[in-house]
């Protein structure tokens, strides 16, 4: 029963192009070009893991002290003990004018500074900024030599300037050492930053986010099966490039250097522009017109093309957070809210708002 689940799983017909069969990609030594081998896939969990060691050594010897340094708060202002206030804020229902009043009678307090009590414990259960500094900082520096590294494999290839060539000769496109260690790479990112969602920052677009991270994974993984890595290799490139000028913002941001980060983020939103929403487009657009013409159509090209489709619907839902951000910076000079944040930054700002106006 399992022998027929595999075959009909790993059916040549899903997988290949016509007229082609796996033993016609299988790696060996008399093949003319080295073919992917589907196990290599996973050994990008071991290389994840790899990857959050390094990044719990960072964390602890370089980012910790270099926020410090910078001045970043690593605690919260907690609010005074006070257990019937403790006991109303567990049970969790929120605070209306209703609870207000009531907890000032029983208590003896005015209504602001129970309102004030409830702002400092909202905050006292948010993470610290320095905890979001690091998250941002370990994100920029692997993307930033996910991007060099990138740029280096494959400056000199030739389907980064001609698309056609993702698809001329497919699928008997040889795979090149330094394609493997990047497409290795970016598989165990992908992993590592899946597993870290778990104990990260819970940020505003967690369910988007797992999403993306899921659907990237898939997709690395069948154009790895299917020999398709020069187009998932465009998509990488196309992808890191923005995601780390992101970061990078964030970063600069969480360090409080405000116009910098203002500077980054004009920046940041023209490259996102111009990869997420012109050049990622264009690769997608390619496979059904310059593809069609080089390679007759299959099962797996179409579901690749779906998947590209569904992170093409994410790219502009971001897109639309980013325009709103632009508009508010503007607008209003607003610019402590950005896409992608966690919700306790947003929570932090309007506090902060709210008690200088008090004052």
């Amino acid at each position: 029963m399992l022998r027929s689940v595999l075959d009909v799983f790993w059916d040549e017909a899903v997988w290949l192009p016509p007229n082609t069969t796996w033993a016609d990609v299988n790696p060996g030594p008399d093949k003319e070009v080295t073919y992917t081998d589907h196990w290599d896939a996973w050994l990008s969990i071991p290389m994840a893991l790899l990857l959050m060691a390094l990044r719990f050594v960072l964390h602890k010897c370089i980012f910790v002290p270099l926020g410090k340094s910078l001045g970043i708060k690593h605690t919260r202002k907690k609010a005074y003990p006070n257990h019937k206030l403790e006991a109303a804020y567990q049970a969790g229902a929120g605070l209306d004018s209703r609870k207000i009043v009531a907890l000032s009678k029983q208590l003896d307090l005015s209504q602001r500074q129970i309102e004030r009590w409830w702002r400092h414990r909202r905050l006292q259960d948010k993470p610290p900024t320095l905890v979001k500094f690091c998250e941002s900082a370990w994100r920029t520096a692997f993307l930033l030599y996910n991007l060099v590294l990138g740029l280096f494999v494959l400056w000199g290839k030739p389907w980064l300037w001609d698309v056609d060539h993702c698809f001329i000769g497919y699928p008997h496109q040889g795979i090149s050492n330094d394609m493997w260690w990047y497409y290795m790479s970016a598989f165990a990112f992908n992993w590592s930053q899946t597993f870290s969602l778990q104990f990260d920052v819970r940020r505003k677009d967690h369910r988007q986010m797992v999403t993306h991270h899921a659907t990237s994974l898939l997709l690395l993984y069948l154009s790895w099966v299917c020999n398709a890595h020069r187009t998932g290799s465009l998509v990488l490139l196309v992808g890191d490039s923005s995601e780390m000028l992101l970061e990078a913002t964030k970063t600069i941001r969480y360090a409080n250097y405000e116009k910098t980060s203002i500077c980054m983020f004009v920046v940041f939103t023209s490259v996102w522009i111009l990869t997420r929403i012109t050049f990622y487009p264009y690769i997608i657009w390619s496979i059904p017109t310059r593809g069609q013409l080089y390679v007759r159509g299959f099962p797996m090209a179409y579901i690749l093309l779906s998947l590209l489709l569904l992170l093409l619907a994410l790219n502009l839902y971001w897109t639309w957070l980013i325009l709103q951000v632009a508009y508010r910076a503007a607008m209003f000079g607003e610019t402590k809210k950005d896409i992608r944040s966690s919700s306790s930054e947003i929570s932090d700002n309007s506090v902060s708002s709210e008690e200088s106006r008090k004052k």
